[in-house]
């Protein structure tokens, strides 16, 4: 009975204009636009509704972080992502198994499901934030949920706006609607519906629907996608990669998939954070394309990344976490009873030294990181531009499998742009931006193994974090540009001959195996992946790109 007794009343001032719910058939008697962070804390405590009965109610952790659960998914669905096919996408999306087509005629009819499901809630947050700090084409981005937590996610997420950006920019018209219903099941009858999860993307209506999974990144890598799509035809390259700027305002663009160590890398005590995940890079230099962060918190300690511990405080959102008991509060970051996949969502002024605004100058150093379990690679090289977008293209690392007859072997990852789940348009097509931003602002691009040395994952040892650091302070300071390079067999590619705090005999891997015909063997089974896996992109890929990759 506490909802029959208990009103809510919100800021006025933010009212979203009437006219903004009535053209999507939204009528609902509560709704809560860009509320402040205490208010959402008291509607996700105090809400009698819930959400879904499969999904635990939240609570609040000691450090003060929200904390709530998002249900049976508690990760992206990328099989369950679909793009509206019709004469404007058909040309222009990189069709396959990650951009999967639906008729525009199925994506009204889930829209309709969506908007019918928000008109059933109690009560309805409206969430209005910028994508991307360059003022010149940010994107005016307009989220509808049912749940604090999501509300408060993308407030993290979004670069909130102030009260008059808000009356100025969000009265009329944005640049993309988010109908997030995910409470609600897809209906699988639907023709282009796979499951009872569906994410279904409208880039020419501007308007995306979430129904089937609270998981609050879908959002976020929703708009991801969206930048992916629209900036690209300003001129503007969108990159999935973390950046910092040295003392001197100096950029540093950092890619790599999980488990090369980026976030670590990222956080450099001597550097400022520009953004850990998505960036853009237009005529004025990078911008964060983000207002929050969205960490991992699996085995999460100050030890290892005081940073991220110190920003689980009053506005994070925790997400699919245990206690180490229900009375203390106390997160058990080594819990992944719920997922492995546990996360934290905190806006990015929660980092101690963060830039704000997020944007910095034209980059002067890239980083590829890979984490090489074959052992075969550099620990550090210089790459041409063409071997910049040819890598960029291949998206390397290497992850440990499974236990087979008690021996771990290694398996090759390939990820197109180190973000191929996100890019609408043909990878080519940003690897060629990357090369010719590359080319105008004369920016160095470095290939860097985190992975093994000494022999493949079993036999040889993991790169410690000590030389690499060197290695990227090396970079940093202009030593290894400024130094000799040998040549790399096979990859061709260029090796600094010193770099101070790393032994010479590291900086090529071959003098690190004791064995030197396995070495050579398991170089050239390496570069083979490589050119098998560039097969798919070599239709719009040019002869200089192709010819930057390996010889066999």
């Amino acid at each position: 009975m506490l909802h029959h007794l208990w009103k809510y009343t919100y800021n006025t001032s933010k009212a979203l204009p009437l006219e903004q719910l009535t053209r999507w058939g939204l009528h609902n008697a509560t709704v809560v636009r860009n509320a402040s962070t205490p208010e959402l804390y008291e509607i996700a405590a105090m809400d009698p509704f819930s959400p879904d009965p499969d999904t635990r109610q939240g609570s609040i952790s000691s450090t003060g972080a929200m904390v709530a659960y998002s249900g049976r998914r508690t990760g992206r669905s990328p099989k369950d992502k679909r793009i509206v096919l019709d004469e404007q996408t058909e040309q222009e999306i990189w069709w396959g198994d990650v951009n999967i087509p639906i008729p525009k005629k199925s994506h009204n009819l889930l829209e309709q499901i969506a908007l019918q499901f928000l008109n059933t809630r109690p009560r309805l947050f409206v969430v209005d934030g910028y994508a991307g700090w360059d003022l010149h084409s940010r994107l005016k981005i307009r989220v509808f949920c049912t749940r604090a937590y999501h509300a408060l996610f993308m407030q993290n997420m979004l670069i909130k706006p102030t009260n008059e950006e808000l009356k100025r920019d969000f009265s009329d018209d944005v640049d993309f609607h988010i109908f997030n219903a995910g409470p609600m099941s897809a209906p699988k009858l639907v023709e282009g519906v796979g499951s009872d999860t569906c994410v279904s993307v409208n880039l020419t209506d501007k308007k995306m629907v979430i129904l089937g999974t609270q998981y609050a990144g879908e959002m976020k890598k929703g708009v991801f996608g969206v930048t992916h799509y629209m900036l690209p035809k300003q001129g503007i390259l969108t990159l999935h990669s973390s950046a910092n700027e040295g003392v001197n305002g100096d950029v540093t663009l950092l890619f790599g998939l999980s488990g090369t160590g980026k976030t670590t890398l990222s956080a450099d005590p001597k550097r400022k954070l520009i953004g850990d995940d998505e960036h853009g890079w237009s005529d004025q230099g990078i911008f964060n394309i983000e207002g929050g962060c969205y960490a991992k918190c699996v085995d999460l300690t100050y030890e290892k990344e005081p940073e991220i511990y110190n920003a689980v405080k009053f506005g994070a959102v925790l997400e699919n976490v245990e206690f180490i008991n229900k009375e203390s509060r106390v997160v058990d970051y080594h819990n992944i009873s719920i997922t492995e996949n546990t996360r934290v969502s905190y806006p990015l002024d929660f980092i101690p030294g963060a830039k704000n605004p997020a944007v910095g100058n034209h980059p002067k150093n890239i980083l590829f990181l890979t984490c090489d379990a074959y052992g075969v690679l550099p620990p550090v090289s210089l790459l041409t531009p063409e071997q910049a977008m040819y890598h960029f293209i291949s998206g390397y690392t290497a992850k440990v499998a499974g236990t087979e007859m008690g021996v771990k072997e290694p398996v090759a990852t390939f990820s197109a742009c180190f973000g191929e789940a996100f890019l609408p348009l043909h990878p080519t097509l940003y690897a060629t931006m990357l090369a010719a931003k590359m080319k105008e602002h004369g920016t160095k691009c470095w290939l860097i193994n985190t992975g093994w040395s000494g022999g493949k994952y079993g036999i040889g040892k993991r790169m410690s974090l000590k030389n690499t650091r060197s290695i990227i302070d090396a970079i940093h300071s202009g030593e290894l540009a400024n130094g000799e390079f040998d040549n790399f067999e096979v990859f061709n590619l260029q090796i600094p001959k010193r770099a101070t705090g790393v032994p010479d005999q590291m900086l090529h891997p071959k003098n690190t195996w004791t064995n030197k015909t396995e070495f050579d063997k398991t170089l050239r089974n390496l570069g083979e992946k490589f050119k098998k896996n560039f097969q798919k992109y070599q239709s719009k890929a040019s002869e200089e790109v192709i010819n930057a990759g390996p010889k066999i």
